[in-house]
């Protein structure tokens, strides 16, 4: 095979992997999460949005990254309003407008509601909240990319049994919705609708009992496959994998306590929760080989994978060496008096970095009924 067949065949038309898409979206988060200069923030939104509308596919929930950025967007507004109504004392004599305060008990010192609202806190309050709207759009992103019952079914086979409950919840929750409907559909067509209460349990009844024997026919299909057959794995290896994951998990606790804490434990902090997390990733891969399964055609990790893993965290590594380089420009919050954040080069160009997989990547394939029909094509009946 030449290299441009092998180009042409990395590129076809197909689903990238869902752990790709959540690792880049991840990255992006911690990206925002290290900085509150509204520049870079809102370069983060606008490399999510464009992955999005070029690598989304149909499905419905491909839909779901406005909703979370017009989530973001509300949050913004409330954080404002708060900031503006019930803020403690903000630094800076940029008075807008004064409210009428309302007088509070002496423990409540450093925190008013109402009085002066200062162009100060509203800015480090839209600078707050804009943060936190980068951060919704990225998972709002890996929610639009990636499919939630692809993602359940690669995971490792420590978690196998939760990912295919949690698969066979997302698969069956809409059909009760469906059920529901159907069911109130064919008691008008019968002349019988009920509203209220007693309505309510007349559809409840027939929607539980086709789910209950829905439930039925998935276990019986569910053991004639063979599911939940263990390994033959020998008892010191059990317990070696749990005391492996409890220690990793131990080893967390420690380590995010030295973090938030201060670093007040000795050899606590950041090596401490690496320490952990091998530990428990560790034991979760060992704890695998009980699972003994084999997959149908399996999600492929190829190079449009790594390549967009790579581009989000070179723009999350650009962004936390900025914040250590200049981090006056990558955090303006509480900086007085008031200056236009200047966003440096090197950090918007790790987030064009970012954006990169709407091009490097290959697209979403196109739905059945697009295939069907060639383009262009006069239906059926229509007019000359």
């Amino acid at each position: 095979m030449t290299p441009t067949q092998r180009l042409h065949r990395l590129l076809e038309p197909r689903l990238l992997h869902p752990g790709a898409w959540w690792l880049w979206a991840l990255a992006l988060a911690a990206a925002a999460t290290r900085t509150t200069n509204p520049v870079v923030l809102l370069a983060v939104v606008a490399a999510a949005g464009t992955v999005v509308a070029a690598r989304r596919s149909t499905a419905p929930w491909s839909r779901s990254f406005v909703a979370f950025v017009v989530a973001g967007g509300v949050l913004l507004v409330v954080r404002m309003a708060f900031a503006a109504l019930v803020m403690d004392t903000a630094p800076g004599g940029t008075v807008l407008v004064r409210l009428p305060e309302v007088a509070l008990p002496g423990w409540l010192a450093g925190v008013r509601l109402g009085g002066a609202v200062t162009a100060e806190g509203l800015l480090f309050a839209l600078y707050q909240g804009l943060q936190l709207l980068a951060v919704l759009a990225c998972v709002g992103a890996a929610n639009a990319l990636a499919d939630p019952r692809r993602l359940l079914r690669s995971v490792p086979g420590a978690f196998y049994e939760v990912g295919v409950s949690l698969v066979v919840a997302l698969t069956y929750a809409p059909r009760l919705v469906e059920d529901a409907v159907r069911v109130r559909a064919a008691q008008r067509l019968r002349g019988r609708p009920q509203p209220g209460l007693r309505g309510l349990a007349r559809t409840a009844v027939p929607v539980l009992e086709g789910g209950l024997a829905s439930s039925l026919d998935l276990a019986a299909a569910m053991d004639s496959r063979g599911f939940a057959r263990a390994g033959d794995v020998p008892v010191r290896f059990r317990r070696a994998t749990g005391l492996l994951v409890l220690a990793g998990l131990v080893g967390v606790a420690v380590g995010l306590f030295g973090l938030l804490g201060g670093n007040t434990l000795p050899a606590s902090g950041a090596p401490v929760v690496a320490l952990g997390v091998a530990l428990a990733l560790v034991g979760a891969l060992l704890a695998g080989r009980r699972s003994r399964r084999t997959r149908y055609r399996p999600d492929p990790w190829t190079l449009p994978e790594w390549a967009t893993v790579v581009c989000g965290l070179a723009a999350a590594t650009v962004v936390l060496l900025a914040a250590a380089r200049w981090p006056a420009a990558m955090d303006p919050v509480g900086r007085v008096p008031l200056v236009v954040p200047a966003a440096p080069w090197p950090v918007l160009a790790g987030l064009l970095v970012a954006a990169a997989p709407a091009v490097l990547t290959p697209a979403p394939p196109l739905p059945a009924a697009a295939l069907r029909r060639p383009v262009g094509a006069v239906p059926a009946g229509a007019g000359a």
